[in-house]
């Protein structure tokens, strides 16, 4: 009888403790939703940490764009060296906003103020300049970095800048057209070859094959009456693990609704908000790079008809990659080298010096937002910056030790709790990590070709009705009811329905009762942890 009272007792503590967690946690997704509305009204959101003022509205240029020129503020104590080389942190437009790389103290951005180097911070508007172009933002960005250098005159070398993502190919892009500005490139989870991976895996690669190229692009462009929908790149980024998307995730954050708030909500609040994109940007983005392949092999020209080509940058190239990224593997990032270059000998011939390290179990994002990846390879390369500069032509891989650990001599004389070095490596380094055979790559050619030919024949004979009987109230209406948007907005203050949540959640805090460790529910979450 006394078993039978308990376990009475325990089962009312676990409904208890599941009503209070339910309101708690829609408690968070209100507050998710709220907070995204009130960012989407506002005229450039961003999720910088750091106060930072503006140098250069790129939408005053000759070729106007929505990009901007931040100088970064430096928090209070910390004292910031003018003679020493000053960093450019570019943040990705691929579907987010700005200010990945500067969302926390440990960061790209705080690394560098914390190394006592100058720091400026490349952000974007939500909505693109009508008619901006790639080339457009290629264009602005080399006006930034020659900016930045004129402000920094007794500098001790060119600055450098920090990619992320996109942005890495980006800036490559612009170093490729400019190779007389910019220091050394940074590229942090940035593809450059886009049909390389291990076959079967990488499920983004496969994409414009199942879509037959990229006519589904043109039509979205069209719809958005010239513009592109970023929530359809978060989408496709969710739908790489959609137990993660609509599952774990949510329940994660519900089992420790007590604590992850703060964490989930500072997340979200970049991740929540999209930006567009002209349909003449993310068109030559499709067609150029994920499905064309061109960036690699060095056939995309400007309208100067200059080709753009990898192999014209002098400064050195770092590349950060991960074995733990899915949307980014190594052969992406590294893979152009190989497209470019036969051997070795042709790679210093050229010129070329790059740097590379491949972390072994961290994700795409917690490139750019982990604090252990701050506090240890972006702050050591910010440290290097000057050695790596002056590194002989060739290919390295660089290698982090713990000063503590063996090997280490007088650690003392080192700075932070690490210590890289530079190890010499061959092309044949990067051809094992996997990739491509001659069969793969005439197979990805096969589907560029098939996406010209499908979107020859949209352009010609669909998209002239479809931008017949699209305008801006329509497209907008299709932007808020993606299902994206459209799970934002059913929790949040637009729902009259939850109105009375937080007042609610607010005395659930008051009488908080979590269910005790020794509970027969909890027990029972233990073996089923175990057991998997």
């Amino acid at each position: 009888m006394a078993d039978q009272t308990n376990l009475a007792a325990q089962a009312v503590e676990y409904w208890t403790d599941a009503w209070q967690r339910s309101i708690l946690f829609m408690d968070v997704l209100y507050r998710r939703g709220t907070e995204r509305n009130a960012r989407e009204r506002e005229t450039a959101p961003h999720v910088l940490n750091f106060e930072f003022e503006t140098i250069i509205d790129g939408r005053t240029l000759a070729r106007p764009v929505n990009y901007s020129l931040m100088r970064i503020i430096p928090p209070e104590g910390v004292e910031i060296d003018d003679t020493k080389r000053p960093f450019i942190v570019v943040d990705p437009r691929a579907g987010h906003g700005p200010g990945i790389g500067g969302m926390k103290q440990d960061s790209e951005i705080g690394v560098v103020l914390k190394a006592g180097n100058p720091c400026y911070f490349i952000g974007f508007l939500p909505a693109p300049v009508p008619g901006q172009t790639i080339e457009d933002v290629c264009h602005a960005e080399a006006q930034f970095i020659e900016q930045v250098a004129y402000l920094h005159p007794q500098a001790e070398g060119k600055p450098a800048l920090i990619g992320n993502c996109q942005a890495g190919w980006q800036i490559m892009m612009t170093a490729a057209l400019h190779p007389e500005l910019a220091g050394p490139l940074v590229l942090a989870g940035a593809p450059l070859s886009y049909w390389a991976g291990v076959r079967g895996k990488n499920p983004l690669r496969y994409l414009g094959g199942l879509t037959g190229g990229t006519w589904m692009t043109s039509l979205a462009g069209d719809l958005g009456n010239g513009k592109f929908d970023g929530a359809h790149l978060v989408s496709n980024f969710e739908n790489m693990n959609p137990s993660n998307t609509y599952w774990k995730k949510g329940y994660h954050v519900y089992a420790n609704v007590d604590t992850e708030e703060k964490r989930f909500l500072e997340f979200e609040r970049w991740w929540g908000n999209p930006v567009l994109l002209n349909a003449e940007e993310i068109q030559f983005i499709t067609d150029n790079l994920f499905v064309g392949n061109r960036l690699s092999n060095g056939t995309i020209h400007d309208t100067a008809g200059r080709r753009i080509d990898l192999r014209n940058i002098r400064s050195p190239i770092v590349v950060f990659c991960s074995w733990g990224d899915d949307i980014t593997p190594p052969q992406q990032a590294l893979g152009w080298l190989l497209d470019l270059y036969e051997d070795d000998a042709a790679l210093v011939a050229g010129g070329q010096t790059v740097v590379y390290t491949l972390h072994e179990s961290i994700g795409h994002l917690g490139i750019f937002v982990s604090a252990s990846v701050a506090n240890k390879e972006h702050e050591e390369f910010t440290r290097s910056m000057d050695l790596i500069d002056v590194l002989p032509p060739g290919l390295y891989e660089a290698v982090f030790i713990d000063k503590a650990g063996e090997g280490v001599h007088s650690p003392e004389l080192a700075d932070g709790n690490y210590v890289v070095r530079f190890e010499r490596r061959d092309l044949n380094e990067l051809r094992a990590l996997g990739g491509n055979d001659d069969e793969d790559e005439r197979r990805f050619a096969t589907v560029a070709r098939l996406s010209e030919i499908n979107q020859g024949l949209y352009r010609t004979f669909v998209s002239p009705f479809v931008q017949a009987t699209t305008n801006e109230q329509g497209a907008e209406w299709m932007r808020r009811m993606h299902p994206y948007r459209m799970r934002y907005e059913l929790f949040s203050d637009m729902n009259p329905f939850l109105n009375g949540i937080s007042n609610l959640a607010e005395q659930v805090r008051g009488q908080r009762k979590p269910v005790a460790k020794d509970n027969f529910s909890s027990r029972c979450r233990r073996r089923l942890r175990s057991r998997s």
